[in-house]
Parts: C-alpha cells; sequence; structure tokens
C-alpha cells in the first residue's frame, strides 16, 4: 500500500518541474566560446545603468603611457603616493641624506653629536661602496669630519649673530592680560 501523503508529493514535484521547464530555459553553461559575450553583456549593462559614469580620472590621459619601461613601476608608484621614506638601495638613500645632512647637523647642539653623526654617515657610505647588498653604484663621498664640524660652528656662529635682532624684536612690552591687586 501506497502512502497518500508520498504520492501527492511526487505529483506535486512532477509539476512544479514541468512548469519550470516551459516557464525558463536550463542557464547556459559558461564555456571559453561564450565568455566573452558574457563579459561584453555585463559590460553593456553596466553602461546602461550608469555605473561607469564620474569615474576618477575620466577623461584624462593614462599617467606614464609611452614612458619607458620600467619593470619596478608598481612600487615606484606606491612610494610616491604614500609618500614613503627609509626605502630603496642604500645608493639612493645615501644621496638623499647627504643632502640633507647640513640641515640636519645644524638641528644638533653639541659637537659631539655632529662628530657621531658624521662618522656614522662615512661608515655607512664604505659599507655602501662595497656593494655586499647589490644595486646601483654609490656616488656618494664621505664628509671630512673636521671641515664638517668647523662649518657646523660657523654656520651656528652666524645664527647667533642674527639672533639677538629676532629676539629683541620678540621681546616688544606686550599688554598685560591680568593685573595683580595689592
Amino acid at each position: 500500500m501506497t502512502d497518500p501523503r508520498d504520492a501527492a508529493a511526487r505529483y506535486r514535484a512532477r509539476q512544479s518541474d514541468e512548469s519550470d521547464a516551459e516557464a525558463e530555459p536550463a542557464p547556459t553553461q559558461l564555456t571559453a566560446e561564450n565568455k566573452h559575450q558574457f563579459v561584453e553583456s555585463a559590460i553593456q549593462v553596466a553602461m546602461r545603468r550608469g555605473e561607469f559614469d564620474d569615474l576618477p580620472g575620466a577623461g584624462k590621459p593614462l599617467e606614464g603611457l609611452g614612458s619607458h619601461h620600467d619593470p619596478d613601476w608598481w612600487i615606484r608608484r606606491k612610494i610616491e603616493t604614500e609618500n614613503l621614506t627609509g626605502l630603496g638601495p642604500p645608493a639612493i638613500l645615501l644621496r638623499t641624506e647627504d643632502r640633507e645632512l647640513s640641515d640636519n647637523l645644524d638641528r644638533l647642539g653639541r659637537e659631539s653629536d655632529v662628530r657621531e653623526v658624521l662618522e656614522d654617515f662615512n661608515r655607512r657610505v664604505i659599507a655602501a661602496r662595497r656593494q655586499l647588498m647589490g644595486g646601483p653604484p654609490v656616488v656618494t663621498k664621505t664628509r671630512d669630519v673636521d671641515a664638517e664640524v668647523q662649518a657646523w660652528r660657523e654656520r651656528r656662529a652666524a645664527h647667533a649673530a642674527s639672533a639677538p635682532a629676532a629676539e629683541q624684536a620678540a621681546r616688544s612690552p606686550r599688554p598685560r592680560l591680568f593685573r595683580r591687586r595689592a
């Protein structure tokens, strides 16, 4: 004897299969032959919806197009956009540090600190010239410590001579905001 509920479920399943077959054709499988058609239709639908309107850089030429081929273009662009420092081969880092060394020395207050910074810089230049890490050739020259210390002293003395005039202008009498009660 068959269960009437089971028979009813089979009947409903057959009816739904027949109605689905009539209503919707079976979805086509994505193959290599029809993949480009699928992509093109998806692009056309997105264009009709306006999803490509107002994109940043619309109507502008692509940056760096036509220039020489650089295999490391992506890392250079990341360094530029993120404004990262301290990254790169020692030769380039030492060139950058060499340009800014006098300004950095002027911020120091003691001669021993200036000598220590210069000796460290010279030590790193000599180590980079050995090319143990590879990279571009190091063209940065070592600094003469005694000559740099003398130049630091002269810059410091010149700054100290111009400082009194600036201090005197800053010391101009200011109105008092609060008065003491007697």
